[in-house]
């Protein structure tokens, strides 16, 4: 008896787990429970708003789902690993809430967008000439969208915080992952900024990103939003659903070391 191919049935591809999902998160500060009985799935696509008053939690909340603060019940997971398991990095772009303070020479503004690009590099082989061009190209690009070209040169740690506030949204454009963590992006920034970063946030939800965005009020960002969650007392209080979100079909990419910087 033939087998007839066009009867075969396949297998359909395993779904790929969501960008962030976590069940019971539960974590204690100085005794006091900042977050209790959290569950939060985000999925592919979402553009992610989390809205609550000061104290309510909502840094902790995407510092938690990062694997930055430590869970003391409960499981976040990454793209279904842990935290400490998940190893594609580069697949996510953060924003916190202000430029980190190192020690030796200051950096430039363009070596700090830069760096966002350290995650897509390989630890066994030397950059090719058109591994530096595109790694140009994405610095040139998320320059331009945060309004900061002119300012490439400049010592970071010299600027105002809203043009720091600039500079790390850029750090995280040059990166060109698949999702977007913001912790207060707008914060300082004016409102002319504010409608660069929305435009290039529409982009990218565009082409399918994930975008989590912890805000007090979405402003420009208002109409790229699928879905809110509000927290109260370190608990969800709210959760809406916008709009549904629309995901294109995106390779696969490989993994890289590293964490959020």
């Amino acid at each position: 008896m033939k087998h007839d191919p066009a009867t075969t049935s396949h297998p359909a591809p395993p779904e790929e787990a969501p960008p962030f999902a976590m069940t019971g998160g539960l974590v204690r500060r100085d005794g006091r429970e900042v977050l209790a009985g959290v569950d939060l799935r985000v999925e592919t696509g979402d553009v992610l708003a989390v809205l609550g008053p000061n104290g309510a939690g909502k840094s902790t909340l995407v510092k938690a789902l990062l694997g930055l603060v430590p869970l003391a019940a409960g499981r976040t997971e990454i793209y279904g690993a842990p935290p400490p398991r998940f190893r594609d990095w580069r697949r996510i772009g953060y924003v916190p809430q202000r430029l980190p303070m190192g020690g030796g020479v200051p950096a430039t503004v363009r070596e700090v967008v830069s760096s966002g690009r350290l995650g897509r590099r390989s630890r066994w082989r030397p950059a090719l000439f058109n591994d530096r061009a595109a790694d140009r190209a994405a610095v040139d690009r998320a320059l331009e969208t945060v309004g900061l070209t002119a300012h490439a040169r400049d010592s970071a740690h010299l600027l105002s915080g809203g043009q720091q506030q600039r500079v790390l949204i850029a750090r995280a454009l040059a990166g060109e992952p698949d999702v977007f963590v913001m912790d207060e992006p707008t914060a300082g920034v004016d409102a002319r900024s504010q409608a660069a970063l929305a435009a290039a946030l529409r982009e990218l939800a565009g082409d399918g990103r994930t975008v989590v965005l912890v805000t007090h009020e979405l402003g420009p960002m208002e109409p790229l939003i699928t879905r809110t969650v509000e927290l109260g007392h370190g608990r969800i209080v709210g959760e809406d659903t916008v709009r549904e979100s629309t995901v294109r079909e995106k390779p696969a990419r490989n993994t890289a070391p590293g964490r959020p910087a």
